[in-house]
């Protein structure tokens, strides 16, 4: 009996592929992704190995290393002498001071197989006091070809004159790289160490032979291969690469417990839908073990093909992706065959299917014989929770409870100095983990709630939104099933941008204390000749405003007789204009208000406030060189003053305390936003600059640019990556709406006879397969809210929380648009059927 029960629900399965499909497609879609992301791992790593290596394809041996004492200069010739050495390039730089910026200056042949650049204009310096810049480097510090100018750097004592001969093309391009011969930097530099030396033997000539005779020329310098130091780097660059991938892993971890949740929920349905058929197995003979076994051996028929269609399908687009690339030009490389993991892969696919199949298989187990007497072959589902349940679920969610308090408990004090992340965030994870669970288990008696108060305005809508409505009301276990899974990926997804969002406020109050505007001129000589102010207030058209200021590193603080704080040293205090500044309402403020500040008032930050003990509102003196100013503290910034100030005060005081009138430097804006705007007041400031000597201007606007890509780079990968949980999500909704519509092909039927046109069936199927992503959405939203706050406050950064409201919104409108997109193809096929045939039909 077993055996032909056991054939009997495998042959019905394997005449069905569509049906076995459908019902394994979550499944299918996991084993994609798992799969998929091997591969991408595969790709990423190699296209790192074969492309990113700095050190020459022609390089036969490396000398020198991190771990000893560099090559000395006067090794360098040596090595150049020993037999079969056909080329020995020393790797060096050393950093040069030019009037109006910084150049980084690295030493290479120029030409020849070692060099590691590519002249695009010009030629290559050849003479003493010769460089070439790359692209972004001449855009940025208004270089060109037959430029000339003024430099220090190393150990010269006297300026020197440098004259840009040509325009380079390297790997990397910083804005602020130059390249010269290795005798020009050397002797720039005054050095009598370089950092390495590459060398390229002689054609036909045995490296390992001239390995041996360098080793004796120089000797106690360790020797590479060039191969060993191309493969060192690859290597450290794919392991940046595969730590990526651990944190790629969890989230794929996610999205697999996700699709064995949809599974579940899909056996039920295809089991509800052959009660009669299982009913009339059980009256002929078979036991409950057998239909077990036999429901068992479907779910992993079902798992083994949607593996093995998924490992397919990612295979087949893992190869014709790179290649598609290199076609358009872009160096890809192509991946491996991994096929130890690929079978992995797909018995990953089989044994994750059984466990989902097990619950549903046990339920479906215990039919009563007598159901083969029932006129219809599916019985309607559940819709409450068992007592064992229930009591679970209470517990899990009981214990999230506990955890987050545990957690809240954890998290950093205002004042506290040493802070260690891990315990909190392991109980985060704990409490996110129960509650998820928590959730499945209680799901049931949660969807009738929360319906009740989502589903409010579609019942108001008329019929078809009342029995839109009822349709998901009547299965809340179905409902629940599917809905978790939503809620599971918009709560990750909320947490993310609630993360993202918080983080790019914390990173704008960070870039308004150390780069408050687009630009910033400061003078190596300490101060700022006084036309340089005035010619660049006058560049009204290109700068939208100029902000000077003065800085002193030796003020102190005094209360009565006693010296507060920095017994050794002052305090860096500047009398900048923070009215003046368009991101001084980004600064967060710990205490009182920057709105005080003013003549007899300072602005603290955290560390002098700490050192000094003093709090907003409290009165203090400072005193430099004998003379003191009675100031109040008007505010308290939580982390670093504005351009590392620890003093803000008002420019009334430092004339009191006998400041210089001369400005340290100037902040500027561009006039006009963008790329050309900033270009036009980088111009603007140079020619504001002229000639003077050791002034230098920086666009700290770069630096705002990069932290902005940084923050927005993570939460977007970070939205990929749980985007994965998503995809399932949708697949489930589909596949549950596509099942149901089988199961309720009668119901269908008698609504078509009773007047509904198939416009409106349609409608209606398609709004409740949009339900499902509407409470997902609203749960996840719930609880990814306060989660996301416990992330923030856990990681220790002192981010605000910051609830995006508009992307949030987005995120809820997109969801529900993608549920109820999943169910259109199902609502189509379900209005396509006749009235009378579905009526006809045992469903």
């Amino acid at each position: 009996m077993r055996a032909t029960v056991l054939r009997t629900q495998t042959s019905a399965a394997a005449r069905r592929p569509g049906r076995l499909i459908l019902t394994g497609l979550a499944i299918l879609v996991a084993s994609f992704v798992v799969f998929g992301t091997v591969l991408v791992q595969q790709i990423t790593e190699r296209t790192v190995r074969d492309n990113l290596s700095g050190t020459p394809a022609a390089t036969d041996l490396v000398i020198g290393s991190t771990d000893v004492p560099p090559p000395t200069v006067r090794d360098v010739p040596a090595i150049r002498a020993v037999p079969g050495v056909a080329e020995a390039v020393a790797r060096v730089s050393t950093g040069v001071s030019i009037g109006q910026g910084y150049l980084n200056l690295q030493a290479d042949p120029g030409t020849g197989p070692l060099s590691t650049i590519r002249v695009i204009e010009g030629r290559y310096p050849e003479q003493p006091g010769e460089i070439a810049i790359t692209p972004r480097t001449a855009e940025r510090l208004g270089l060109s070809v037959g430029t000339t100018t003024t430099g220090t750097g190393g150990e010269l004592t006297t300026p020197t004159r440098l004259t840009v001969t040509g325009v380079v093309d390297a790997d990397a391009d910083a804005g602020y790289d130059a390249y010269a011969p290795e005798s020009v930097v050397i002797s720039w530099a005054r050095l009598t160490a370089v950092e390495r030396v590459d060398v390229r033997v002689v054609p036909g000539t045995s490296a390992e032979v001239v390995r041996q005779r360098v080793t004796a020329a120089v000797a106690g310098q360790p020797i590479s291969t060039g191969a060993e130091v191309r493969q060192a780097e690859a290597n450290a660059a794919a392991e940046e690469v595969g730590k990526l991938f651990i944190l790629v892993g969890i989230f794929v971890s996610i999205a697999v417990v996700a699709a064995a949740l949809v599974v579940t929920s899909t056996f039920r349905i295809v089991f509800a839908q052959r009660m009669r058929q299982l009913a009339l197995l059980r009256a002929v003979g078979a036991n409950r073990g057998t239909l077990v076994g036999a429901l068992t051996a479907e779910g992993a028929l079902t798992g083994l093909v949607a593996g093995v269609v998924g490992v397919g399908s990612a295979l087949a687009l893992g190869y014709a992706l790179p290649a598609i690339l290199r076609a358009s030009g872009t160096a890809v490389s192509s991946p491996g065959l991994p096929l130890a993991m690929a079978v992995s892969v797909v018995v990953g696919a089989i044994v994750v299917t059984v466990l989902a199949v097990l619950a549903p298989a046990f339920s479906a187990a215990r039919v009563s014989p007598l159901e083969a007497l029932r006129a219809a072959s599916t019985t309607a589902g559940r819709r409450g929770v068992g007592v064992p349940r229930l009591v679970s679920g209470l517990l899990l969610a009981a214990g999230a409870v506990l955890a987050a308090i545990g957690t809240i408990n954890q998290l950093p004090k205002p004042e506290q100095l040493n802070y260690d992340p891990t315990l909190p965030l392991l109980l985060l994870v704990a409490s996110g983990g129960l509650a998820f669970f928590a959730l499945v288990a209680l799901g049931p008696l949660l969807v009738r709630p929360v319906l009740a108060v989502v589903g409010w305005p579609l019942r108001q809508l008329g019929p078809l939104g009342r029995m839109a409505v009822g349709g998901i009301g009547g299965a809340p276990r179905r409902a629940a099933a599917v809905s978790v899974v939503v809620a599971l990926g918009v709560t990750l997804i909320s947490g993310v941008v609630i993360g993202g969002a918080s983080l790019q406020v914390l990173t704008d109050r960070e870039m308004a204390l150390s780069a408050p505007t687009d630009f910033e001129v400061t003078s190596n000589e300490g101060t700022l000749p006084a036309d340089v102010v005035t010619r660049a207030e006058a560049e009204r058209a290109a700068l939208a405003r100029v902000v000077p200021y003065r800085r002193l590193d030796d003020v102190t603080l005094l209360r009565g007789s006693d010296r507060l704080g920095n017994v050794d040293s002052g305090y860096p205090t500047n009398d900048l204009d923070l009215a003046a500044l368009p991101t001084t309402g980004e600064l967060d403020v710990a205490q009182g208000s920057l709105a005080d500040r003013g003549p007899g008032r300072i602005v603290v930050n955290s560390w002098v406030a700490r050192d000094a003990g003093l709090r907003a509102g409290d009165t203090v003196a400072l005193a430099r060189d004998g003379r003191t100013v009675d100031v109040r503290v008007a505010a308290v910034l939580p982390g670093d003053g504005p351009l590392h100030a620890g003093i803000l005060a008002d420019r009334a005081d430092l004339d009191r305390l006998g400041a210089p009138t001369a400005y340290t430097g100037l902040l500027a804006d561009a006039a006009v936003a963008g790329e050309d705007g900033r270009t036009a007041g980088v111009r603007a400031l140079r020619q504001a600059i002229g000639g003077a000597d050791g002034v230098g201007l920086a666009v700290l606007a770069d630096e705002r640019d990069r932290n902005d890509a940084l923050v927005r780079t993570l939460v977007w990968i970070a939205v990929g990556l749980v985007g994965l949980t998503v995809l399932i999500a949708v697949v489930g909704v589909g596949s549950t709406t596509a099942l149901s519509v089988v199961e309720r092909i009668r119901e269908s039927g008698l609504l078509r006879a009773i007047g509904l046109s198939r416009t409106g069936l349609r409608t209606m199927l398609t709004v409740e397969s949009g339900l499902y992503g509407v409470i997902g959405a609203t749960i996840g939203l719930l609880i990814g809210v306060p989660y996301g706050w416990l992330a923030i406050r856990t990681l220790g950064v002192n981010a605000p929380l910051t609830v995006p409201v508009l992307p949030l919104v987005g995120l809820f409108v997109t969801l529900v648009g993608l549920t109820a997109l999943a169910g259109v193809l199902p609502a189509r096929r379900a209005s396509r059927v006749s009235p009378v045939a579905a009526l006809g039909a045992d469903g």
